[in-house]
């Protein structure tokens, strides 16, 4: 063993350690240290959630037992009623299973796999949750799950690659008795598996290399009810519009190469989720979504029912984007009509905007159908974040964590994709407000306005465009600018006159609470080349000095110099040797 460790470097993150050939045989990337850890601190706080949801839905039980119970101790008077009486309660019976039916379009708290599983015991215990990492490599991630997460179950590590297995079972021993006691590693396809495997898992955990579309469909249909997927997606270039075609095809949407591009990528991520979901009379309750480095990471999870599967329109829209000017609107796909307790769904109305931009005069970009429901579950990011801060010792990249949710938490919810206050100063020609002054402006014409976690200039806000433009022509009557050439859209934009008077005092709530507190949000990287590295197998070269450092590939290179030097040095007293005196 102590030989076979010289090929080795041991790399020790959070209570796991791994071997790591310097071969680059099996895929590890240091920067994934702050996905790993986000996905840690959602993970206990889901076994929190689904102990607390357990508990009330036995509460529920026993309410609903003792009614039934005080219900039957008045048996007998109801068992004289006659026929025709019965008959009569027909009508009071629809309207039960009516009430049920609707009931359903709420998320239903815990599986019903884990309903199933707890009637036979008698003490109501909730079964330990079964983990899923579909794509596993070291099994670094797994480790990290099994050793730190307290009250996890059997952890299932799966990868087509022969020598990713062997190194996470090489991993899993030498991590010790919890590791093997709790984390087993299969050589399987994970699409196969999935599906082999329905409703069994209560966290499925993606993390490919690239995109994960051809792993969604398999994946919500191996969670059990009220389940979570967690899913990140490093194809940043297809899903931000560099090769639309591309994203349209992989994940069913088009994108659009705004400023918000990043957010929209989470968006359509999302929408491809729900509507693989969708094909299994199923749907998704977004609790996390994050764009952090060079890829997005949400957290979803999964229902049945398919009488709330039916309000999916109503949770996506296409996207116009002006490409004159920084101007985007919403085109709903569906929408819901009342009449009385019955409820229809309709297409959407449309379109939402001409021909030409109301602003600018010049045409739309359309993009999408994107997911334009909330993102986030503000109940959930709050309970992350405080159990992150109340554990901080444990999370490697609690400042960078930290940081992410606490901007998180004071984003509009409601407010998809946002503006850059930038870009619309570059459409004028003028000089930029600073982003309070802009806040309170926005803020004293009675709208919302935050900041968002994407973007360290970027600002979410529920007034429309028309008003937007409005404060913007107002701040240019105080800070003139060089007159333009008229067909530029600066100059369309700033002929009109405001409607809207903008009032620039400071408003109290120009600042966030974080803002106030001087609460660091936005971190640089901790180091140099802190990204994306070479798949797993390749030859690492010294054209790979820009992803990987110098340092990591002149590292390399000389091992594997040393290894060839090794190789041809011929063997003491070796007569066959031509070069060898005789």
């Amino acid at each position: 063993m102590a030989e076979d460790l010289q090929d080795y470097t041991i790399i020790k993150e959070g209570e796991a350690d791994i071997l790591m050939n310097v071969k680059n045989q099996v895929f590890f990337n240091k920067a994934q240290v702050n996905n790993r850890d986000l996905s840690i601190a959602v993970l206990r706080t889901f076994i929190s959630k689904r102990q607390e949801e357990h508990e009330a839905m036995l509460s529920k039980r026993t309410k609903s037992a003792k009614k039934a119970s005080e219900k039957d101790a008045s048996g007998p008077a109801v068992e004289e009623a006659s026929t025709g009486s019965a008959l009569d309660n027909v009508k009071s019976n629809g309207e039960c299973e009516v009430h049920e039916e609707i009931s359903q379009n709420e998320p239903c708290s815990i599986s019903e796999e884990s309903v199933k599983n707890t009637e036979g015991n008698h003490h109501g215990e909730l079964k330990p949750p079964k983990v899923l990492e579909a794509l596993s490599a070291s099994g670094l991630r797994a480790l990290r799950y099994a050793r730190e997460v307290e009250g996890i179950g059997k952890v299932v590590a799966l990868d087509n690659d022969k020598a990713s297995v062997e190194a996470c079972q090489k991993n899993i021993k030498f991590n010790g008795s919890v590791a093997i006691s709790k984390v087993e590693s299969h050589l399987a396809d994970a699409r196969v598996y999935m599906l082999t495997h329905p409703k069994e898992f209560d966290v499925v955990d993606l993390d490919p290399y690239g995109s994960p579309s051809v792993f969604l469909d398999s994946a919500v249909q191996s969670i059990v009810d009220g389940g979570m997927l967690m899913c990140t997606a490093t194809d940043m270039a297809v899903l931000c519009g560099g090769n639309g075609e591309v994203c349209y095809s992989k994940y069913g949407s088009y994108p659009l190469r705004g400023k918000y591009c990043h957010e929209m990528a989470l968006r359509i991520l999302l929408a491809s989720i729900e509507s693989h979901a969708n094909r299994y009379k199923r749907y998704i309750v977004p609790v996390l979504s994050v764009q952090m480095n060079f890829y997005v990471r949400v957290f979803v999870r999964v229902y049945t029912s398919a009488s709330a599967m039916k309000n999916t329109p109503l949770k996506l829209s296409y996207v116009y984007q002006c490409i004159g000017c920084d101007s985007y609107h919403l085109q709903p796909i569906g929408r819901t009509m009342s009449k009385g307790s019955s409820v229809r769904h309709l297409p959407g109305f449309g379109p939402v905007v001409p021909q030409e931009c109301s602003d600018c005069g010049k045409k739309y970009n359309m993009g999408g159908p994107i997911w334009s429901a909330p993102i986030h579950d503000q109940e959930w990011v709050t309970s992350v974040l405080e159990g992150v801060k109340s554990m901080k010792d444990r999370y490697p990249a609690y400042d960078r964590i930290s940081a992410v949710l606490t901007t998180i938490s004071e984003e509009l919810p409601d407010v998809p994709l946002f503006l850059s206050l930038h870009n619309l100063c570059a459409t004028l020609k003028c000089t930029s407000p600073s982003a309070v002054i802009f806040r309170s402006a926005v803020i004293n014409a009675g709208y919302r306005i935050s900041g968002t976690h994407v973007n360290p200039l970027g600002l979410k806000s529920d007034a429309p465009m028309d008003v937007i433009w409005d404060i913007m022509r107002c701040w240019v009557k105080n800070h003139p600018v060089k007159a333009q050439a008229p067909d530029q859209p600066g100059s369309i934009i700033l002929a009109k006159e405001p409607v809207l008077q903008a009032n620039f005092a400071r408003a109290v709530a120009s600042l966030s609470k974080a803002q106030a507190k001087k609460v660091a949000r936005f971190l640089p990287n901790p180091e140099r080349h802190w990204g994306p590295k070479l798949r797993a197998g390749r030859q690492i070269t010294t054209k790979h000095i820009s992803l990987l450092g110098p340092e990591a590939v002149n590292g390399h290179l000389n091992h594997e110099n040393s290894e060839e030097t090794k190789a041809k040095r011929p063997k003491t007293g070796d007569t066959n040797d031509p070069t060898s005196s005789s």
